[in-house]
């Protein structure tokens, strides 16, 4: 067994320095609980940040990648599979995309990013498109891309200059019609921003977005990376705003911890990408392909999509009913929620809950994070009241 100062500076020795001290070494899970290499137990209430829709070990999940592994694991993009074509007719189906709808695999959050960002390179039609629009705090991942169309300077001043034409806009109906016209080739958005602190957007915000890139012939992409597979009550956010996007990006939960991501088109955005401009040699492969759409297969058959919109009221109550003055706002839909503070101290907050056994993320300083499994059931929100209350009651009111 390592102790914490041995693991710890293994890590410092050997991993970039772009990434911070772990908080744990954790060995095994299983359910909605993890536990550390001393034994301690803890509840998962960020579930990878969103990745582990069934939770640990879930025997759907090992089954599928201890199957797939057996028979053929990597083909390259030469080929296809079984695995590949089902998934693809899967999402083609969940989104909503229909028969015109095609898909591109890549292996991550990120991929499907870069892929959606080269999507809106090609939306030349009805005269110059050289503008791209993304949202101020908003997050789409790590590549330059990706980082391009992120909202948060802090992220991108290190890599400055970013690939050119992305402009930021506020978060409101009025930047959305004094921004959007023919020169913009896509606008992209995530539904809840959830690196932000899990934001909602203003009221009628994705339906005027809709309107308005309609009007004037502007790609509609849905970064639903952390929203998607079920994770909100619904299979994608989008559906309850009774919008179609052109586009939609989607990883995390629907591989449930085996690394995938995807971009799915609509109608004529189909068209756009052609033969050779573009292409990933692990993307699609069948290990990956067949452990998502056992996931996504076990998130249907079990009602999982309906269990996050239930189980997540019933956390917005929990935590309403603990009454504690740190509390100032519970927001978010479904098991994607987000705690506002009241006062700055949200890393305080989650370092009381660890020290409590529960694992839940401090998004900024004001906000916490909240995404267990989709698997979440009446034990585990029991024991999430009593150890997010015991979190809240140790750390000091300012």
């Amino acid at each position: 067994m390592s102790t914490e100062a041995e693991w710890s500076g293994r890590f410092g020795e050997s991993l970039m320095k772009s990434m911070g001290t772990p908080q744990a070494l954790l060995t095994r899970g299983e359910g909605c609980y993890v536990w550390d290499a001393s034994g301690k137990q803890y509840l998962d209430f960020l579930a990878g940040i969103a990745v582990n829709s069934l939770g640990h070990a879930h025997p759907v999940f090992v089954d599928a990648v201890s199957r797939q592994a057996a028979a053929l694991a990597h083909v390259s993009n030469y080929f296809t599979t079984t695995p590949q074509l089902e998934l693809a007719e899967r999402l083609k189906r969940i989104t909503g995309a229909g028969p015109e709808g095609r898909v591109y695999f890549g292996n991550s959050g990120a991929e499907a990013n870069e892929a959606a960002f080269k999507l809106a390179r090609l939306n030349r039609a009805g005269g110059d498109r050289h503008r791209m629009l993304a949202l101020h705090d908003s997050f789409h991942g790590r590549t330059m891309g990706a980082l391009a169309l992120t909202g948060k300077p802090s992220l991108r001043d290190a890599f400055e200059p970013m690939p050119p034409g992305v402009e930021h806009i506020d978060s409101t109906i009025e930047a959305l019609e004094r921004s959007i016209d023919s020169s913009v080739a896509a606008l992209i958005l995530e539904p809840i921003k959830g690196e932000a602190g899990v934001l909602d957007l203003p009221d009628g915000f994705l339906v005027r977005a809709r309107e308005l890139t309609e009007e004037h012939g502007v790609l509609l992409i849905l970064d639903e990376i952390q929203t998607g597979a079920g994770r909100t009550g619904s299979w994608f956010a989008y559906e309850q705003f009774g919008i179609r996007p052109d586009a939609v990006t989607m990883a995390k939960g629907m591989g449930g911890g085996f690394p995938i991501g995807a971009l799915v088109t609509f109608g004529w955005a189909s068209e756009l990408f052609q033969r050779g401009m573009h292409g990933s040699t692990f993307g699609g492969n069948p290990l990956a392909t067949a452990t998502a759409n056992a996931v996504l297969a076990e998130i249907e058959t079990a009602g999982l999509v309906q269990n996050a919109a239930v189980r997540g009221a019933q956390i917005t109550q929990i935590i309403r009913d603990l009454d504690s003055p740190h509390v100032a706002d519970v927001r978010g839909r479904g098991l994607l929620i987000g705690v506002g503070l009241a006062n700055p101290n949200a890393a305080a907050i989650a370092a009381a809950a660890l020290d409590s056994g529960l694992i839940v993320n401090a998004a900024n300083d004001s906000s916490i994070r909240i995404a267990p499994p989709l698997i979440v059931g009446d034990d585990e929100l029991r024991v999430f009241g009593e150890r997010f209350g015991a979190a809240l009651g140790a750390v000091p009111v300012v």
